[in-house]
């Protein structure tokens, strides 16, 4: 599809067409519809983004909380959005050793324990050590911080 044909959609198949790039949160396609069109697809994301980052607490919880763990249960079960399959299987993700997945599997749980959301990662150009590297790194890390760079990894996938 072309931006010039996403751009002529009515309100409804524009929202339908772009409710997955935030997982599971067409709200934040809804929230650009008044600024159509768009002149491009980075202008499209960097209003998107605009969306979320004037959403307010709640609502950017709730986008956090729509993301899977990476490797967790809803991988492992085959229940991720076909996006978010893709992200995780060409990270190796779901492919981890018997020690990565346990490893994973400690870390997550550590990690929604303290934060309340599942860690967030743009997962291209990791690998699965880099992965549960960054995870262990990001433990450390404050609440709201861990919240801002949560929302920043959205935006980067």
């Amino acid at each position: 599809m072309t931006l010039d044909h996403l751009n002529a959609l009515g309100d409804s198949a524009f929202v339908a067409t772009l409710a997955g790039i935030f997982e599971h949160s067409p709200w934040v396609a809804e929230g650009v519809l008044r600024l159509r069109p768009f002149d491009t697809v980075e202008a499209l994301h960097e209003a998107m983004c605009a969306v979320v980052a004037d959403a307010g607490p709640a609502a950017q919880l709730a986008l956090i909380r729509a993301h899977p763990q990476l490797a967790g249960k809803a991988a492992i079960a085959g229940e991720l959005t076909v996006a978010s399959g893709l992200e995780q299987s060409g990270a190796g993700l779901l492919h981890c050793s018997p020690a990565e997945y346990a490893r994973l599997t400690e870390l997550n749980a550590v990690y929604q324990q303290r934060f309340g959301f599942p860690f967030i990662l743009a997962v291209r150009g990791h690998d699965r050590a880099s992965i549960i590297a960054n995870l262990a790194s990001r433990l450390r890390s404050e609440p709201a911080l861990e919240h801002a760079e949560a929302l920043r990894q959205i935006g980067r996938i």
